[in-house]
């Protein structure tokens, strides 16, 4: 008899949800407007504790791709993206017909390394072609290097988008991820660490830029009595049913953060012994939220690898998943330019993500370790 089923990531509702859902359902306020939307973004503008502004969109892939609109990314131009994530963060740059230029990670996070940026940079002027912008990731909710790496795109005077997806919660010196770049995007997918089904946000500490972000994701509909457009728009704004979802999952934020946190320290504490193990830690003054919790396993020492174990947890209906394929290994992204070593590939390679929700149970936590322990025995 097959065993019940351990997710990588599912949603968790908090139980206020269905409230906020029922105001929008008893008012009639169903349209990609209304008290939710407005409630959500002060939510998220409270939370972040910066003078910043949030737009409330359908998703923070939808968010990058306006932010590279406020940018004035447009063909032909460059833009640099970090190489280890999933490819909704750059495939933006090429709905804009703009080219990505793909940089390395780093050992310490794992995210954008400063020195390859800078190569990269320095390069494509020597080409002649300055990037437009710079996408940098918090991947699983580490932080990455803000300060090095703003001190790069300053010294050049190129403007970051800060993918915060994976990062609501964490924090450099308590200065909040989704506050660190020019623009900054947020995820409520159903596998975030809060959800709105589906949705995301455009952060930014200009309310001008928010204005036009909500011109621009509500079909960029001009002022007038009839429906005039003078420019191209997109359905990107999120509903205020969806809305009234995260305005819910707001309420349990900090919870859904301190037992993903715990389970990446169950996970530590019960593997991190073991040889070849290794779980990425956090540098001084960065908090992670843990997203998902991570690991490498070193073939040689452990005797195993990160195959072996995915197929034998699969088997025990438990899913993993590997890290992020770096994009400049992808078949769509191989042509482009790609600046670094072999960080991301090597992570790419031995690297896990293990199962994280904030609805797991320590007896599921402890047959994920169970298992994985009999892989290394046998």
């Amino acid at each position: 008899m097959m065993k019940k089923k351990i997710w990588l990531s599912t949603p968790h509702m908090g139980g206020s949800e269905q409230k906020y859902i029922q105001e929008a359902f008893d008012s009639n306020w169903i349209a990609p407007l209304g008290p939710n939307v407005n409630g959500f973004e002060k939510d998220l503008q409270n939370y972040l504790q910066d003078d910043i502004e949030v737009a409330a969109l359908s998703s923070g892939t939808a968010a990058i791709h306006l932010g590279l609109i406020l940018l004035n990314v447009k063909k032909g131009d460059e833009v640099i993206c970090q190489s280890m994530t999933f490819s909704a963060s750059a495939n933006p740059v090429l709905y804009q017909g703009a080219k990505p230029v793909f940089v390395d990670s780093e050992k310490d996070t794992w995210n954008m390394c400063p020195n390859a940026l800078e190569e990269a940079i320095s390069d494509r002027i020597e080409l002649g072609k300055k990037p437009k912008a710079i996408i940098a990731v918090h991947l699983y909710g580490m932080p990455y290097k803000a300060d090095e790496i703003n001190a790069v795109a300053q010294k050049y005077d190129i403007p970051v988008i800060e993918d915060a997806a994976e990062a609501l919660g964490s924090h450099i010196q308590n200065s909040m991820c989704g506050t660190l770049g020019t623009f900054g995007i947020l995820s409520f997918n159903g596998n975030k660490i809060i959800t709105t089904s589906g949705g995301g946000a455009l952060v930014t500490h200009n309310l001008k830029a928010k204005e036009k972000a909500v011109f621009y994701a509500t079909q960029a509909r001009d002022d007038a009595p009839h429906y005039q457009h003078s420019k191209i728009g997109y359905n990107y704004r999120m509903s205020n049913v969806l809305a009234g979802i995260g305005r819910g999952q707001m309420e349990v934020l900090q919870k859904r953060i301190d037992k993903r946190r715990a389970n990446y320290k169950f996970y530590q504490k019960s593997l991190g012994n073991l040889p070849g193990f290794e779980f990425v830690a956090e540098p001084d003054g960065f908090f992670s939220n843990r997203w998902l919790s991570t690991v490498l396993i070193d073939t040689q020492n452990s005797g195993t690898n990160t195959e072996e174990i995915r197929t034998a947890l699969e088997n025990e209906n438990i899913e993993t998943r590997p890290l992020w394929k770096p994009m400049h290994l992808q078949p769509i992204f191989k042509d482009y330019p790609y600046y670094g070593e072999k960080v991301a590939e090597n992570l790419f390679n031995s690297g896990l993500c293990l199962p994280s929700g904030t609805n797991l149970t320590e007896e599921n936590l402890n047959r994920v370790v169970t298992k994985i322990k009999g892989v290394i025995k046998n």
